[in-house]
């Protein structure tokens, strides 16, 4: 009898990952891959695609039955009826405010939306640029899209942002053509052109994907009780819930039959990065004594902006005035990360009465003992480490489907 094996794809903002797993959910296989181009070029997306599926090994290629996407949560792309992208990707991080009243006279009753940080005030800015007569998608949809040839297909809670809810009929309806699916549906089988080129499972099936954040609330084994904070380029809180919030500051979603609450920040590893490479934040880090404090106050934002817990897209990033000492610098900027996710879950004990007994940590900051150490002082909540990664979650996705 031959293998079953289930793959997870995901798409981060530095390159994308692959995990596969059998029918017991054991990882099989990993790969990942930076992208070519910056992440806000689709074609940067497909490229780094194929170089996972050339690399699959035969035997992986052959038994793929199933294959889920995720990407990050809020990116958005404007591409022909054809699929092909028009332009570069709005990022999830970026803002746009020119459409104010506009937004406003779609978002009737639907305040969750106002922000400029969703993906209809992205969209309005792509309308503007490009016209009526394109699609609108995020990114997982889009790269599923490019599997099917069919890009008339849209994950239902990755598109909350844009609004696809919303009860009254808006003028951008017509530019998503959408078939909604609920996360971990089959969609359809992939394009037989594609499964012979890279020699993948003709009978391999798509699967309805999720955003990044959904895939690692899967990946983390999530349960009542527990708290999840992604380290990634941003950061990301999650909490389960027993029923759905609608507040304007914070995003609910269904994920295995689970109402999980919560929201990204910007801010998260991003900012790390402008300062410092890995393995100067490695080795710096073992100079960080976690159990003094610096009182250096930073607020370490990514750019302008910030969506979560303030909704604020005027608020201004603190960097300076930067020490001698890079230890000390990179140990002021782990406090200001800890303490922006802390008002975070602050911000989500106040909507749901109630705050994580555990905080489940995954994501490459994860990984940092110093941090964490750091993040428990100033959260006072305890916190483990998961080692899975988005894609193994998406896998997830993959052999729960139905």
């Amino acid at each position: 009898m031959p293998d079953n094996f289930f793959g997870g794809l995901d798409f981060g903002k530095s390159g994308a990952r692959i995990s596969i797993i059998n029918i017991d959910k054991e990882l099989i296989y990993s790969n990942s891959v930076p992208y070519q181009d910056s992440f806000k070029n689709p074609n940067s997306w497909i490229n780094s695609c194929e170089k996972l599926l050339d690399s699959l090994p035969i035997k992986v290629k052959n038994n793929i039955n199933k294959l889920a996407i995720s990407g990050a949560s809020g990116t958005l792309v404007a591409s022909n009826f054809k699929g092909d992208a028009i332009g570069d990707a709005i990022s999830y991080y970026h803002s746009f405010n020119e459409h104010k009243i506009l937004l406003e006279s779609l978002t009737s009753g639907e305040d969750n939306l106002l922000t400029p940080y969703t993906s209809l005030a992205k969209s309005l800015n792509l309308i503007n640029q490009y016209g009526t007569n394109i699609l609108l998608r995020h990114q997982s949809d889009w790269i599923t899209g490019w599997f099917l040839k069919d890009w008339t297909h849209g994950e239902a809670s990755n598109n909350l942002k844009l609004g696809w809810y919303i009860k009254n009929k808006s003028c951008l309806k017509s530019y998503l053509n959408t078939s909604w699916q609920k996360s971990g549906k089959n969609i359809g089988r992939i394009n037989s052109d594609l499964a012979e080129r890279f020699k993948l499972n003709k009978k391999l099936i798509l699967i309805s994907g999720t955003n990044d954040s959904n895939a690692n609330v899967i990946a983390a084994g999530l349960k009542n009780g527990d708290g999840l904070t992604v380290l990634g380029t941003t950061i990301v809180v999650k909490k389960i819930i027993d029923k759905p919030i609608k507040e304007k500051v914070i995003k609910t979603h269904r994920v295995s039959g689970e109402w999980i609450c919560g929201r990204g920040l910007n801010a998260g590893c991003g900012i790390l990065s402008q300062f410092f490479s890995d393995l100067e934040i490695e080795e710096l880090s073992r100079q960080i004594n976690p159990s003094k404090n610096t009182s250096l106050n930073l607020l370490p934002l990514i750019s302008k902006g910030e969506r979560f817990p303030i909704n604020n897209f005027n608020l201004k990033p603190i960097l300076s005035s930067r020490p001698v000492s890079d230890s000390l610098y990179l140990h002021a900027l782990f406090e200001g990360l800890a303490n922006i996710e802390l008002k975070g879950w602050e911000k989500i004990g106040e909507l749901t009465g109630s705050l994580p007994k555990k905080i489940i940590t995954i994501g490459g900051g994860s990984k940092n003992p110093q941090w964490r150490k750091i993040r428990e002082k100033i959260i006072n909540i305890p916190i483990v480490s998961c080692n899975k990664t988005t894609s193994f979650g998406t896998a997830l996705f993959a052999i729960n489907s139905n």
